[in-house]
């Protein structure tokens, strides 16, 4: 079983400090959602009614300050991976975590950027939540491979990126003239039909010419 601890626990603070940091984070809320992760932390601090330093004395950066703005979000996702594990079928559970992980991502327009270069950068105060995400990933995952209902060859990692991306376009679907549910349609069940005989097409490098036979493929 996957332990599901997304955050660090913050060292106790005087209470003028604690006030600060939650004014500080309050309003962090409201203009992520409203402007997105590129929302100016300047103005943040300007409406929280502190200073620069302030701000960055409770968050050096604004990874750190997003952080701390998800994590309400988070601890609703760890009670939605509660639920999905509830589900007999282990392949709809799969889909159910995958499901809510997306929805997550898109808590803040822009976030899957900052979550995949978590991924990478240990150091990011993303980094803690991400690594759980993909623990729990793999958890709802092997189940669903062990009874058939993923294919082996699929990683959690791939799952988790997947998502990622999954989660960028989603917030641009209906802008783009598509819907998120079309676009999850595609993400859960593939493009191919599974009565076909036909191979998936062949891939070529960019700047090859093609063959006769990719002619007639195409």
């Amino acid at each position: 079983m996957t332990t599901d601890v997304l955050s660090e626990e913050r060292p106790e603070l005087r209470a003028d400090a604690r006030r600060n940091r939650e004014k500080v984070l309050h309003v962090a809320m409201r203009h992520f959602a409203s402007h997105g992760i590129s929302a100016s932390l300047e103005e943040i601090a300007r409406e929280a009614g502190v200073g620069a330093g302030t701000l960055y004395r409770h968050f050096p950066s604004r990874e750190a300050l997003l952080a701390a703005a998800l994590r309400d979000r988070q601890a609703e996702l760890l009670k939605q991976a509660h639920s999905a594990r509830a589900i007999v079928n282990s392949g709809a559970a799969l889909g159910a975590w995958l499901e809510a992980l997306q929805d997550y991502l898109r808590t803040f327009n822009g976030l899957p950027a900052p979550v995949l270069a978590a991924v990478k950068e240990r150091a990011s105060p993303l980094a803690l939540s991400c690594q759980t995400l993909v623990s729990i990933t793999a958890e709802f995952l092997e189940q669903a491979q062990r009874e058939g209902h993923a294919r082996r060859q699929v990683t959690a990692n791939d799952l988790f990126l997947a998502a990622i991306g999954i989660a960028w376009v989603l917030n641009r679907a209906e802008a783009c003239g598509t819907s998120p549910s079309a676009l999850n349609e595609i993400f859960a069940q593939g493009y191919l039909e599974k009565n076909s005989d036909r191979p998936p097409p062949r891939h070529r490098e960019v700047g090859t010419i093609p063959t006769t036979e990719d002619a007639i493929d195409g």
